[in-house]
């Protein structure tokens, strides 16, 4: 891994450091999400703007799938939340430490691009392990 020294100004520094802890990530871990958000929307043109708050990061199978943005949190596990489990956006704001405005604004997307995510969760489905068995 390459280094390199960053100069940040104290205030974006202070704040960084607290949104960080706000995720349980170090400072570090919170940079490099950050720059490699940028870097990937910047590369793959596919963030929406209508959706601020909503970036794409590689997931673990390599694929771009949609995050709140400097959170890492994916767009589909809020749509579980609120789908599978019957939270409303308050309540899954409060269960993963996510403003409201936010949460809704991620719901909002899901409806946008529903088949995109339907086709992740049923992905991620074929790979549980419970699913498996049940194929078997």
């Amino acid at each position: 891994m390459g280094r390199y020294a960053l100069n940040l100004p104290t205030q974006l520094k202070r704040e960084a450091e607290e949104l960080a802890a706000e995720q349980g990530v170090s400072l570090n871990q919170f940079i490099l999400w950050a720059v490699s958000e940028k870097v990937g929307s910047l590369k793959q043109h596919l963030d929406d703007p209508i959706y601020p708050q909503i970036t794409y990061r590689r997931g673990a199978a390599g694929w771009p799938e949609p995050v709140l943005r400097g959170s890492g949190l994916r767009v589909q596990t809020l749509v579980v939340a609120a789908k599978r489990w019957g939270l409303s956006p308050a309540q899954v704001a409060e269960e993963f430490g996510q403003a409201e405005g936010t949460v809704r604004e991620a719901l909002a997307f899901y409806e946008t691009h529903r088949d995109e995510i339907d086709a992740n969760l049923a992905a991620e489905q074929l790979t549980e392990p419970a699913a498996l068995d049940d194929k078997v």
